[in-house]
């Protein structure tokens, strides 16, 4: 049996040999090829043919939804797994929307986790009970939108890191942008979701279950 080749991009390793480790125990999937950041992503995609890249949306630099925006923009046919760390509530829908076929949180068990690779790799979509349910409410009218819902999907991302108390010179750092420029955006997502300050981002964020109150 020929075995579907794995594009796997984490920036932690151990992540890596996990699902690595995993896959070695199948007879139809295989790590064909890793990456730890969006540069090293792109190289890869151009260079090989690939069944499915599993992708972490958390990467540094150049990642996330921009990343997989960028794939499809230049009109790479690869399929996209979402291996998160973060729940559906904050990325599954504007990843599913941005041209992903499933997302999937490293919560999940491994069985959970092969099948979903199985299933896109085949050129299906994979979405649990939850984002199926997000993605029917994303279609909601306007009026009922949640603030949150508003942000562009650089906004939620810098609204994101906000919550979980990163500073804007580090979060500057890790999307490789200005002091400015992340403070523009701050201001812009205050506005947007009619607040003043983190605080009141973290209180938003916790009312709507986009992050774990218990790290507060």
């Amino acid at each position: 049996m020929e075995k579907r080749r794995v594009l796997l991009a984490d920036d932690h390793a151990i992540i890596r040999d996990g699902v690595r480790q995993i896959l070695s125990d199948t007879e139809d999937l295989e790590v064909a090829g890793e990456a730890a950041n969006g540069i090293e992503v792109m190289q890869r995609i151009r260079e090989g043919v690939w069944h499915v890249l599993v992708l972490d949306i958390s990467m540094p630099g150049r990642g996330g939804i921009e990343l997989i925006r960028m794939i499809r923009d230049e009109r790479h046919a690869v399929p996209i797994l979402v291996l998160s760390m973060h729940h559906e509530e904050q990325y599954a829908v504007r990843a599913l929307k941005a041209g992903a076929q499933g997302y999937v949180t490293k919560e999940s068990d491994a069985d959970l986790l092969v099948g979903a690779i199985r299933k896109v790799a085949n050129g299906g979509v994979f979405v649990s009970d939850k984002v199926a349910e997000l993605m029917i409410r994303s279609g909601q009218s306007a009026c009922d939108v949640a603030p949150h819902q508003l942000l562009s999907d650089r906004e939620y991302q810098i609204f994101d890191k906000l919550v979980q108390g990163r500073g804007l010179s580090e979060i500057a750092l890790e999307l490789s942008l200005s002091v400015k420029t992340i403070s523009t955006h701050k201001t812009h997502i205050l506005q947007k979701m009619g607040l003043t300050n983190n605080a009141e981002l973290v209180r938003y964020a916790i009312s709507r279950g986009l992050v774990d109150p218990g790290q507060y």
